[in-house]
């Protein structure tokens, strides 16, 4: 079975070195590199070209992780950015998706939704902590149009199971949450997530749950 291969950039030796045996722990994913400064990062990044980065936010006075992304993603196109940062201001939640991250964990989140975050960014999700997700999801809420959701257009292809699992991305829930919470497999909730962004002609979480929402 072909691993994960991930990056990691994160300032602090001994966060880097957790976090890395992490992903080494993990049967399907493999840290390639774990880089402390911006210029290791551009280096692993570069020859490597990894499926997954976990960006630290803070690198150094003058560099943020987020400025690595901006830069980096655009010749790495294929690599999925992922912040992992104790950041949660709106601020730099937008300006990291603006930047190009996929997905926005929070340096306290569980090892094992860390790792079926990296899972879910590289099958194109777009994996966040739940306190991110609800932050983001709240930007986009409109209660005067919340009730009209899903009466047109791409919308009112959906399905009610669809429904139900688009509801429970926007409360920032993982895949095997949603799972357990409709008695479902992972699996099955990873085809329909699939068969959602299809449907609504997006490729990730934030924009289908946008789309949902009618923003």
């Amino acid at each position: 079975m072909k691993k994960i291969g991930v990056v990691l950039v994160e300032d602090k030796a001994d966060m880097r070195s957790m976090v890395k045996d992490i992903v080494n722990l993990s049967p399907d994913c493999i840290c390639l590199g774990a880089a402390g400064t911006p210029a290791e990062a551009r280096d692993f990044i570069l020859t490597l070209k990894p499926e997954v980065v976990l960006m630290d936010v803070h690198l150094n006075a003058t560099e943020t992780g987020i400025d690595l992304i901006r830069e980096l993603k655009p010749q790495v196109p294929t690599t999925q950015f992922m912040i992992f940062s104790v950041f949660e201001d709106e601020d730099t939640i937008y300006e990291a998706l603006r930047a190009g991250a996929s997905g926005y964990l929070l340096k306290k989140t569980d090892p094992s939704d860390t790792l079926d975050a990296i899972r879910e960014l590289s099958q194109g999700g777009a994996p966040m902590s739940r306190l991110i997700a609800r932050k983001v999801i709240a930007n986009f809420q409109d209660p005067s149009i919340v009730n009209t959701r899903g009466t047109s257009g791409h919308l009112a292809q959906l399905t009610e199971r669809e429904r139900e699992i688009l509801e429970q991305l926007a409360k920032g829930l993982i895949y095997k949450e949603i799972a357990y919470n409709l008695n479902l497999s992972p699996e099955t909730v990873r085809k329909h997530v699939y068969n959602i962004y299809l449907k609504l002609h997006v490729s990730n979480r934030v924009e289908a749950v946008n789309r949902y929402f009618n923003r």
